[in-house]
């Protein structure tokens, strides 16, 4: 059975390969993946995986607000597995408070 992150990370490149369209056919994503620089992503590709991923993950998943936290430089090389471990525990936080709202 795959991990969460494994889920994630098919996911997100699932994303990734919409939003980027026919420039990420040569590209295999990984967690060590830079957004910027290995996926050539700018800003509007940004924008757009924001918007699918507020479409799969709603709001438990604010992907404007774990950028926000990040410095410039930080965001520039952002890489695909510390978006993958900020919604792998997005997630998780909201699994453990909907138990204990139970």
């Amino acid at each position: 059975m795959p991990s969460a992150q494994d889920t994630i990370l098919a996911d997100l490149t699932e994303m990734i390969d919409a939003v980027l369209g026919d420039f990420a056919d040569d590209q295999v994503v990984t967690m060590d993946t830079t957004f910027s620089e290995d996926l050539g992503m700018e800003s509007i590709d940004v924008v757009a995986l924001a918007g699918r991923l507020q479409s799969r993950y709603g709001d438990t998943v604010n992907f404007a607000h774990f950028v926000a936290k990040l410095d410039l430089e930080t965001v520039r090389e952002l890489k695909v597995g510390q978006l993958v471990t900020h919604i792998a525990d997005s997630l998780a936080q909201a699994d453990e408070v909907g138990a204990g709202s139970r």
